[in-house]
């Protein structure tokens, strides 16, 4: 079932590069942001975590923290951020058990992944080409979706945002007005 405004996140226990076993609901101060992406080696996804980065102080300063969800494996992660670090968490969950539990779906096919915002998709590709992202390791379902959470302190959604396409998610300024 897909979260809507007002209902309760499910509990969840996650892993980062670094850490294990993290309850959700332990991690919970202030609003937190669960911004739900593909995979590392995805150009978009490493634009979106720019975004992130570039306006996370200002993310701090409305009192907000964010996790970002990725298919990626543990030790992939950490190679990569020891590489390019960011100021915020990334959930490894290469088994999709967060997707899953959020009924966060991959798109039915790769033309699904862009077609419902392809003016939007192609110029989010064409930015992260700029931005010097290049594709890196293919990890998980490949038509992955996006999503986008805002949660309180007890848990409860205070915002959600299930992606119809690859570049249908709010920018970190959009996310900031949001907040």
């Amino acid at each position: 079932m897909r979260l809507t405004k007002g209902d309760r996140i499910p509990e969840l226990t996650f892993s980062t590069a670094w850490e294990n076993d993290i309850r959700l609901y332990d991690r919970l101060k202030g609003k937190t942001v669960l911004w739900v992406l593909r995979y590392i080696g995805c150009p978009v996804c490493r634009l979106d975590m720019r975004d992130i980065a570039e306006k996370y102080d200002r993310i701090r300063e409305k009192d907000a923290q964010v996790f970002v969800v990725m298919q990626s494996d543990a030790a992939h992660l950490k190679q990569e951020l020891d590489e390019h670090p960011v100021p915020f968490e990334i959930i490894s969950d290469p088994d999709l058990r967060i997707y899953d539990l959020l009924d966060i779906r991959p798109a039915k096919s790769t033309a699904a992944l862009v077609a419902k915002d392809l003016l939007r998709s192609v110029r989010k590709v064409r930015e992260a080409s700029r931005a010097g992202f290049t594709h890196g390791d293919y990890e998980g379902i490949e038509t992955q979706l996006p999503a986008l959470f805002i949660l309180d302190e007890t848990g409860t959604v205070l915002h959600a945002h299930y992606a119809r396409s690859l570049a249908d998610m709010p920018s970190a300024e959009e996310l900031l007005a949001l907040l």
